[in-house]
């Protein structure tokens, strides 16, 4: 179930785009996927360490009100609840760093062929757009 919400906005986006644009999309997924692992592994190489995200529950005082059984409200104390997301560092092994780099730029060049051809399709299948 939650899996299917996290699709409705993506449903939503697609809906908005002509044809021409989703073939194009389509055409470049792959390739854009690409270029921001090389950005992130680059300002890894860069920083020396890698990011992660890490979520945290923080309980923080509130004001809660109920109604009562005879119609008037009553406030009380209360906790409320947030998810806090905090970047921390992560060690990383910076030759294993490079390796990847490496790989992804070869993935990088192949795809950008490949795009570019999908992409010449698109607007020859989809004119005027």
């Amino acid at each position: 179930m939650r899996q299917a919400l996290l699709l409705f906005p993506l449903l939503a986006l697609t809906a908005c785009q002509s044809p021409r644009e989703a073939c194009i999309s389509d055409a470049t997924r792959d390739l854009n996927v690409v270029n921001r692992l090389i950005a992130e592994t680059e300002a890894n190489l860069t920083r020396g360490y890698g990011v992660a995200q890490r979520q945290d529950i923080v309980t923080r005082p509130d004001i809660c009100t109920i109604e009562n059984a005879d119609g008037t409200q009553s406030t009380f104390r209360c906790d409320k609840q947030d998810v806090v997301t905090t970047e921390v560092p992560v060690a990383l092994d910076l030759n294993a760093e490079r390796d990847t780099l490496r790989s992804l730029v070869q993935q990088q060049s192949a795809l950008q062929q490949r795009a570019q051809a999908s992409v010449q399709f698109c607007v020859a299948s989809y004119p005027d757009e």
